[in-house]
Order: C-alpha cells, then sequence, then structure tokens
C-alpha cells in the first residue's frame, strides 16, 4: 500500500507542480508539504480533504485504498443532470445502462 507522503509526491509531479504551487492550491506553506511528502508529519482530515479537492481524486485513493486516481468530469457532470431528471426518466437511463454493461461483459467473457 502506497503511504500518503509517496501519494502526494505522485500526484504532484504527475500535474508538473513544484511543492509551492500545491501549497497554494492547498492553502498551505511549502515547508508543510515537504514534511507530508517525507513523512515526517501527517496531514490533518481538513488538509487531506484540500489535497483530494486540489488533485481531483478521492480521499480513498489519496490514503492509498482506492483504485481510480480521478474522478472523470464528464461523468459527474451528467450524474449531476442525472439527479434533476424525474423518476421515470431515470428508471429508463438506467435500465438502458444496465443492457450496455450487460452486453460489455457478454463480450468481454465470450469474445465477440
Amino acid at each position: 500500500m502506497v503511504n500518503i507522503g509517496d501519494r502526494i509526491i505522485q500526484l504532484r509531479k504527475a500535474r508538473n507542480w513544484s511543492q509551492d504551487d500545491l501549497a497554494k492550491a492547498i492553502e498551505a506553506s511549502r515547508v508543510m508539504i515537504g514534511k507530508y511528502e517525507r513523512g515526517d508529519n501527517s496531514p490533518s482530515i481538513e488538509v487531506i480533504a484540500r489535497l483530494a479537492k486540489a488533485f481531483e481524486v478521492s480521499v480513498d485513493y489519496l490514503l492509498g485504498e482506492g483504485l481510480n486516481a480521478s474522478y472523470d468530469k464528464e461523468m459527474i457532470k451528467r450524474l449531476d443532470e442525472l439527479e434533476t431528471l424525474p423518476d421515470d426518466e431515470k428508471k429508463r437511463i438506467f435500465e438502458y445502462m444496465d443492457l450496455i454493461i450487460r452486453d460489455y461483459k457478454t463480450k468481454k467473457n465470450y469474445g465477440k
């Protein structure tokens, strides 16, 4: 399992951010970012939440628990829009999604 300091380094470098850039993004000091990355200090829950938001990842992922690095922004946008639909429309969409997922799994398991 990846520790949070390593995960912070990995995510920061993936964005080509310096420690200063990250510090500004989460309203912390560069010194504290260095301490988090080295494992000298553990970030508070509030800081972990700000890190997750800045990196656009889940807290679980940041803590080394989740598998997905980031949320798909387009998916989140569509889910937000889905929430505004009437229940009968949501049901139709979910049924259609279930069909597509089932077909995908069938093709994957039994070939094309």
